[in-house]
């Protein structure tokens, strides 16, 4: 996973509604795609039965995945259906479908636009089921990472409350890793994804973001040392090829 993406403040980025995500996707689209995407959102509105508003957005959910490749839009439709269903547990998987976006996005808008999605859904979630950590900390996520409040602390204190209660949830500790690199604060960084690479060494996303962190920190033999662990967990040539060129350079 790529560091989240530092971005701007929340005010200076442009908002974009859903509207303007699914018209701009369509411009990719060839026309027999478009036909058959008319007839699935023309599906929606006919559809006067519950039951049948949840395939549809079904149907969209896996057009836009499968065929348009907009994963975005496909976990759009999942939490529409989701919504409609009333499900916590189809509710937090489009949420964090989303959540997982905002965090590789580049393009601020777009990101802004996932985050809000994916708040309405987490939100919802948790009036189902107030206990669940996972969405409180994906919550909180989405205000630390998707510029939807000018000040990111609202998310950070809301995931440092889950990890106080439990200190064993390595979610929330990652995510405070991930804050940490975000804040410049990169010793704060260091002792969060210590604490889930202890636990989970097995975990390449909090492996990476350690060396990444002792990198951005300075320190390059300890960067070199989790570098090479990451390698060791990557079955992809290109991937270890990649991380060799970063070791090189740093010794």
């Amino acid at each position: 996973m790529p560091a989240a993406n530092a971005g701007a403040g929340a005010a200076s980025i442009p908002v974009i509604s859903t509207a303007d995500v699914i018209a701009k996707a369509k411009k990719t689209l060839a026309q027999q795609q478009v036909t058959r995407l008319l007839a699935l959102e023309n599906g929606v509105v006919r559809g006067d039965v519950k039951a049948q508003q949840i395939e549809v957005y079904k149907e969209l959910a896996k057009f836009w995945g499968d065929t348009a490749r907009q994963p975005s839009i496909s976990a759009f439709y999942i939490g529409e259906a989701a919504k409609l269903e009333n499900s916590e547990k189809n509710l937090t998987f489009a949420a964090h479908l989303l959540l997982d976006r905002v965090m590789a996005e580049e393009d601020g808008a777009l990101q802004t636009w996932q985050a809000t999605q994916a708040k309405a859904l987490f939100e919802r979630a948790l009036t189902l089921n107030p206990a669940n950590d996972s969405s409180k900390v994906g919550l909180g996520a989405c205000y630390m990472f998707g510029n939807i409040a000018a000040n990111p602390m609202q998310g950070i204190m809301a995931i440092r409350q889950v990890a106080s209660a439990d200190s064993n949830n390595m979610y929330a500790q990652f995510m405070l890793g991930l804050g940490g690199i975000k804040s410049g604060q990169y010793d704060r960084a260091i002792e969060r994804f210590l604490k889930v690479v202890n636990k989970q060494p097995g975990n390449l996303e909090a492996v990476f973001s350690l060396a990444e962190s002792y990198e951005r920190k300075g320190d390059k033999p300890n960067a070199v040392k989790w570098y090479k662990n990451a390698k060791q967990l990557i079955t992809v040539p290109e991937a270890k090829t990649a991380i060799d060129n970063r070791i090189k350079a740093l010794q």
